[in-house]
């Protein structure tokens, strides 16, 4: 009876979730056809001997404070998961810079391209003066807290705060993960599906608990995967993948000069490469709870925000909690 019971849940769960993969919009490489919450401009630039474009959107409050935040997002993620937390800072008088990174939402997703943060924060520096963007507040989530850290490394003197929340990064994982090659990387990426992109964020973002709002940041991936140019989607993906693995931040965050703060949500678990490794070496990795306590020693003039029982997204899964942190430690 209960092998039964067992098989019915089993296909009833299959046949529910192959209805839910069939409703997924197959969207473009540019996400040309989904749109974000705000008008999107594009800044074009040459780089790598190629042209490229960067999405972006730029929103001004009508009582401006003087102050600008630039919002960096994190790998699985665009402009679009950010309208919260631009409603929010816009409410509170900022103006609001979010963008999207080179192989991501709406910008060019070049067949070759050499990822390093260096080259991602000198794209958005670019764009920031060409905006005339002075002295911003560099916000930055998952991915994006590492590429905000490097921004913030090669431009001191223009930063005039760093926000980092649930940044990845905190820790070195070639020290406890095999080498990945970007064909590795590549070859993981052209096996995802709306099954596997939810199950993934349901277990290491939401704690195996899951809100219909939350589709959102699913259905994206997955809309891409339906397109029959999702290998060039693949591939940037990799490469991206080789340069979070390779290029890590944690052994220089002692020499960030501006004043830091830290959002960290403690229930956070992620960590590149868990895959790959064994349960007792995966049960030191991603624990945020420690990781958040020992980067705000290592930065100077760090100070630090931790939200209890919150996971990866606290912008998106506990927004109230994650704007009575950040609000109240913004420069004015």
């Amino acid at each position: 009876m209960k092998r039964y019971l067992f098989i019915i849940s089993f296909l009833f769960i299959s046949v529910t979730s192959i209805a839910q993969e069939n409703k997924i919009k197959t969207l473009e490489v540019d996400l040309s056809n989904y749109e974000y919450p705000y008008e999107v401009s594009f800044f074009n630039f040459e780089a790598q001997q190629q042209e490229l474009k960067m999405a972006y959107v730029d929103e001004k409050p009508t009582n401006w404070n003087g102050q600008t935040v630039v919002l960096l997002h994190g790998k699985n993620f665009n402009i679009a998961y950010w309208e919260t937390t631009i409603e929010l800072l816009k409410k509170n008088n900022y103006r609001v810079v979010a963008v999207d990174q080179i192989g991501f939402g709406k910008s060019t997703k070049p067949a070759y391209f050499q990822y390093t943060f260096q080259q991602l924060a000198e794209n958005t520096k670019n764009l920031l003066s060409q905006i005339n963007v002075e002295n911003p507040i560099i916000l930055g989530h998952s991915m994006g807290g590492m590429l905000a850290t490097r921004f913030t490394l090669m431009y001191p003197g223009y930063t005039s705060q760093l926000v980092l929340v649930n940044p990845i990064g905190l820790e070195d994982w070639k020290l406890k993960v095999p080498y990945q090659s970007t064909d590795d990387w590549y070859k993981s990426e052209q096996k995802k599906s709306y099954d596997g992109i939810k199950k993934y964020q349901k277990a290491n973002y939401y704690d195996g608990k899951w809100k219909p709002a939350y589709d959102e940041w699913v259905n994206i991936l997955a809309g891409w995967t339906k397109n029959e140019n999702y290998n060039l989607i693949a591939w940037n993906s990799a490469l991206t993948y080789d340069m979070i693995f390779t290029q890590p931040v944690v052994y220089e965050f002692l020499e960030i000069e501006v004043p830091t703060l830290l959002i960290i949500g403690t229930r956070d678990r992620t960590a590149l490469g868990k895959g790959f490794v064994s349960e007792k070496v995966k049960s030191t990795m991603g624990l945020y709870d420690e990781l958040g306590k020992e980067t705000a020693k290592k930065i100077p003039n760090a100070k630090l925000e931790e939200i209890e029982n919150v996971g990866h997204l606290p912008h998106i899964e506990a927004f109230n909690q994650f704007a009575d942190k950040l609000i109240p430690n913004l420069l004015k």
